[in-house]
């Protein structure tokens, strides 16, 4: 299990928001655990309101995460450190925006992000490489959560087509 850094203390909220209720602080692949902890808050969002409101829940989760992470990195010292998985939750709910809550879309959904994030197309490479701080942290998983989207779509629509969605 990570821990947090010795100077910033679990009840902080950045604590928790940082790590999306410490779920980055699972061991191995941080950004998965993040991810995968994002889907039932995705999941209530999209069936109480409405999935678009995914949209703006990954505004805010952005807005949040800029501070969070800024405190945490503060605390840390690094870059980017593996247990802030806010961004992911912001790209994950940016990938779920524009399709019901459903099991297959839900799973692709995650896969799709996982995979966009962790092999960083154009421009999201440059970005991750290039951008300091939290809005490095930030930007990266957002613009992958916007690619995840887009793939997500489409193969949802392959799969209607086809008759098994």
């Amino acid at each position: 299990m990570r821990r947090l850094p010795p100077t910033l203390a679990p009840s902080h909220p950045a604590a928790w928001l940082a790590t999306w209720f410490y779920s980055g602080l699972l061991p191995i692949a941080p950004g998965s655990w993040g991810s995968l902890a994002a889907l039932p808050f995705a999941w209530a969002i999209a069936a109480w309101l409405h999935p678009w409101a995914l949209v703006p829940a990954a505004a805010v989760a952005l807005l949040v995460g800029l501070w969070a992470a800024a405190v945490y990195i503060r605390h840390d010292g690094s870059a980017d450190p593996g247990p802030v998985v806010i961004d992911e939750v912001a790209g994950q709910w940016l990938t779920l925006a524009f399709v019901p809550p459903h099991p297959l879309a839900y799973a692709l959904g995650f896969v799709l992000f996982r995979v966009a994030d962790i092999v960083k197309p154009w421009p999201i490479g440059w970005i991750d490489r290039n951008l300091r701080g939290s809005l490095g942290v930030m930007l990266d998983d957002v613009l992958a959560g916007v690619y995840a989207a887009i793939a997500l779509w489409v193969c949802l629509l392959l799969l209607r087509s086809l008759g098994l969605f």
